[in-house]
């Protein structure tokens, strides 16, 4: 097999590098991280072959490709099941759904990524309130788990999906700063922050922080 290299962030802070990386773990593939400095402008560098130009991106031999969904569903075509796991369900509503959800969290909800960026995650926590328009993106997205996560489950459908992962990113943005979540939401959050190939991204050593 051509090797497998995923390029991410030196931080370890992006969403989206998150997702990518829980997709290889996920398959159970072997692969390589290297890691760009943002505040460096590694990835502008000569021969870094993201089409793009962005982070993450995954090379595939002399293949290149950015952009975490584009990664994701590359993933799962070229190294399907039943030979490897699954990333997406099988029904094929349930994974336009999977998908769907995948692409809102990464579109919409700016003033939550704002406010509660993924440095307050991974980093330093904020104890400043959410502005309106930040409480307004918040009820959007509870109003939309409290449709997708039903009672009891801490999975959006039988079997996890990435989608699962996407979403808890979210949801973890508000929890781990204090912010409340409804018991439900927040039990889905929190499960799917313990699985095994989020905690091995989550306990990543980080250097100190630089702003870019």
């Amino acid at each position: 097999m051509d090797p497998l290299t995923l390029f991410v962030d030196s931080h370890w802070i992006s969403p989206y590098a998150m997702s990518a990386f829980v997709a290889l773990e996920e398959k159970g593939l072997p692969y390589t991280v290297k890691e760009l400095s943002l505040p460096k402008k590694e990835h502008q560098l000569p021969g870094y072959g993201a089409h793009t130009g962005r982070l993450p991106a995954l090379q595939h031999g002399d293949f290149w490709l950015a952009e975490s969904q584009a990664i994701a569903e590359y993933l799962a075509e070229t190294f399907p099941f039943p030979k490897h796991p699954r990333l997406f369900p099988e029904d094929l509503k349930e994974r336009a759904i999977c998908r769907e959800v995948m692409a809102w969290v990464r579109s919409d909800l700016l003033p939550i990524r704002e406010e509660r960026s993924t440095y307050t995650v991974w980093y330093e926590r904020t104890t400043k309130p959410l502005s309106d328009g930040a409480q307004k993106a918040v009820g959007r997205l509870l109003a939309a788990c409290d449709r997708l996560i039903a009672a009891g489950r801490t999975t959006l459908f039988d079997a996890w999906c990435l989608a699962d992962v996407d979403l808890a990113m979210m949801l973890q943005r508000l929890n781990v700063n204090g912010d409340p979540l409804p018991p439900k939401v927040k039990a889905f959050a929190e499960a799917n922050w313990q699985r095994p190939s989020v905690r091995k991204w989550c306990e990543r050593q980080r250097p100190a922080f630089v702003p870019y």
